[in-house]
This record gives structure tokens, sequence and C-alpha cells, in this order.
């Protein structure tokens, strides 16, 4: 679920991106556009990143544990949940995210699910 806490913590971030691409700008005055864009973009690489994992976290993203009856999608046996696990993946601009979510396997035919995020 998408809180006011989620919400404080960009404004919280963005504010933070902006003071610093301010005082690498000021530290770097002669920049070029082109050094510029490559600052920004490492900044809020980083940004997006945590704003990716926390929009993630927020929603069901497809869980098998929260549906009544979860089903297998290659048998349509009904899924066993196993536990949470973590997920590690890599953003567009190579930042890493980790996201926890409940995994089940079917018992008739041993697909694993983990929901997308």
């Amino acid at each position: 679920m998408w809180t006011p806490e989620i919400e404080g913590e960009w404004t919280q971030l963005t504010t933070e991106v902006l003071a610093e691409v301010g005082a690498w700008r000021a530290a770097n005055p002669r920049a070029t556009l082109a050094e510029i864009e490559r600052e920004v973009d490492v900044r809020l690489a980083t940004a997006r990143a945590k704003l990716l994992e926390a929009a993630a976290a927020a929603g069901p993203g497809g869980d098998p544990a929260l549906t009544d009856r979860p089903t297998c999608p290659s048998c349509g046996a009904v899924l066993v949940v196993e536990g949470a696990r973590t997920r590690r993946l890599r953003t567009t601009h190579e930042q890493e995210i980790a996201l926890r979510r409940r995994y089940a396997r079917c018992p008739a035919c041993g697909t694993g699910v983990f929901p997308p995020g």
C-alpha cells in the first residue's frame, strides 16, 4: 500500500538529489552539458531505484499468497506457498533493488512462481 511515509521519503530523497546536483554544479562551473547530464543521471538513478523498490513493495505485485486459491500458470493445480524470498534485480541504470515476495511452488508439476515486481 502506498503510504504518506513513502511519499515523505520520496520528497526527502528528491530534495537531497537537488541539493547534491546544485553542490556539484557549484563545484564544477565549467562543466559541459554532457558532464552535467551524466551527473544528473547518476544522482537520479539512485533515487529512481529507491522509488521503484518502494512502488513494487507498496502493491501486491501478483503475490500468489494474496489470492484465495492461487493456481499454477502451467498446469492449473493449486500452488503451495513456501514462504518469503528476496529477489535482487538491476534497474535500467544499473542500480540494485531488492524485492521481498512470497514464493509458491506447484506440487503437481514443480513450477515455481515468484511474483513479478
